[in-house]
């Protein structure tokens, strides 16, 4: 009698340790409430980003716990309008997301005049419904009710669209 009672203590003490959460063991370890979405579209809104900061041609993407550091791969680069600001988007997305805000970010630029410059930050202002973008030494302000929709990717810009039919 003895021997099975120390056993089933036994067998208890290993139940009760094997609730113990695995990122003990594992630092990208993600818990119930924070599972990886599919699509990185659903995962924006829970850092109060718009959905529509990112085309929709979206292959893969991933996510570090440790510091929300993040790579997205897009099926092929693309041209997006938002209104009259042209974006391009590289295959190959990264940076870092907190909360309301997208940072060190590489592979997105933007057109200002006659120049691409990279996009290197996103920010979203509650307190005016806007979201502010940094690229290189340029800083503008959008409307977020701009990037509610996910946009539609193009393979082409505007100008190599005019230059390539126009030959």
């Amino acid at each position: 009698m003895a021997f099975s009672s120390k056993l089933k203590l036994v067998f208890l003490f290993l139940h009760f340790f094997s609730f113990i959460p695995l990122s003990l063991s594992n630092p990208n370890y993600l818990p119930l409430n924070l599972k990886k979405e599919k699509d990185i579209h659903e995962l924006l809104p829970k850092y109060n980003l718009p959905i529509g900061l990112l085309p929709g041609n979206v292959k893969s993407y991933t996510l570090s716990t440790k510091d929300n550091s993040f790579t997205i791969e897009l099926t092929h680069h693309c041209y997006v309008y938002f209104k009259d600001q042209l974006a391009y988007y590289d295959t190959h997305i990264r940076g870092k997301l907190a909360y309301g805000k997208v940072f060190d970010v590489h592979g997105i630029q933007a057109k200002k005049l006659f120049i691409w410059v990279s996009v290197t930050g996103m920010e979203v202002d509650q307190n005016s419904n806007m979201i502010e973008f940094h690229a290189g030494a340029f800083t503008q302000e959008l409307p977020a009710e701009d990037f509610q929709t996910i946009p539609v990717c193009q393979e082409k810009g505007f100008q190599e669209i005019e230059w390539t039919s126009s030959i």
